[in-house]
């Protein structure tokens, strides 16, 4: 269900700050031609804090329409800040969705036996299946590879993004014995080409909005043992995701995205602020064979 590359839409806003729906939908395109699995829609990368709540019905109708022409998967961004109130946002998800993407509950640190009951809570009355989103330098609460392999037996648990932000001992320990039917999909960009080697079935990566082609090939170059193709495509591609991480995310990557004509403005809502012009002119700089 989750093998390939997904990637999370940046939200585009137009030179009145309004949401640029159009824009979403070209953005959609564009990589789905270039063979993502799928979309994710108001991801961290879509700004969804900073979204009202028709505005994030918007951007899913938009994603929902496309991933329909294209038969894509699209995953759905689903925040709470306490498990009745992200069941209750998982009930209300449109049918046109096919998964949720659903952080470890932050800043409460609810610990592992907290996170267990959580998502086996969430597992029990979501419609769509699950993907946790492991990521503890956001949310502050660490989650280890045999809690991970405990949730990921519930068959409504698909998968997890893993953005841990390295591979530790952790990482390998749950690569190399997952449960049937959980896949892992790395959420740290630079980080995907050694996860992919390990077993990840793909990711979720904000870069791919640059150069779809080039992850897909790397996830494909893995999958089929192709060391030789994958190792120097993977470097070249870390590159180019540390070149976009430079200020917070998706700052640079809107800046490097308006620069190329792909989007109507680099505008991001507070408390972001637009990276600064060095920024995007060392991406836009080093990274001049993007396709």
């Amino acid at each position: 269900m989750l093998r390939g590359i997904h990637v999370p839409l940046v939200t585009p806003f137009d030179e009145s700050g309004e949401v640029a729906v159009d824009t979403i939908e070209k953005l959609g395109r564009q990589v789905l031609d270039q063979g993502a699995a799928g979309l994710v829609a108001l991801g961290t990368t879509g700004e969804v804090a900073a979204l009202d709540p028709a505005e994030r019905a918007r951007v899913i109708e938009a994603c929902a329409r496309l991933c329909a022409e294209r038969q894509a998967l699209l995953t759905v961004g689903v925040t709470g800040g306490d498990t009745r109130s992200t069941a209750r946002a998982l009930r209300e998800l449109p049918p046109t969705v096919g998964a949720a993407l659903v952080t470890v509950p932050s800043f409460l640190r609810p610990g592992e036996r907290g996170v267990v009951a959580h998502f086996a809570a969430l597992a029990e009355e979501t419609p769509v299946p699950l993907v946790i989103y492991h990521i503890p330098y956001r949310t502050g609460q660490a989650v280890g590879a045999a809690t991970l392999r405990e949730l990921g037996a519930h068959p409504m648990i698909a998968g997890v993004k893993y953005a841990a932000g390295g591979i530790t001992q952790e990482t390998v320990e749950l690569l190399a014995d997952l449960p049937e039917g959980f896949e892992v999909l790395c959420g740290d960009d630079v980080f995907v080409s050694p996860m992919l080697a390990l077993g990840a079935a793909g990711g979720i990566l904000a870069s791919a909005h640059v150069e779809t082609g080039g992850f897909v090939e790397l996830a494909e170059a893995w999958h089929a043992g192709d060391v030789a193709r994958a190792r120097p495509l993977g470097h070249r591609l870390a590159r180019l995701s540390a070149s976009l991480f430079t200020e917070p995310n998706p700052t640079v990557l809107k800046g490097v995205l308006h620069a190329r004509g792909l989007i109507p403005t680099p505008d991001v809502r507070l408390p972001l602020v637009p990276a600064s012009a060095e920024a995007v002119s060392r991406a836009l700089g080093g990274n001049m064979g993007w396709t």
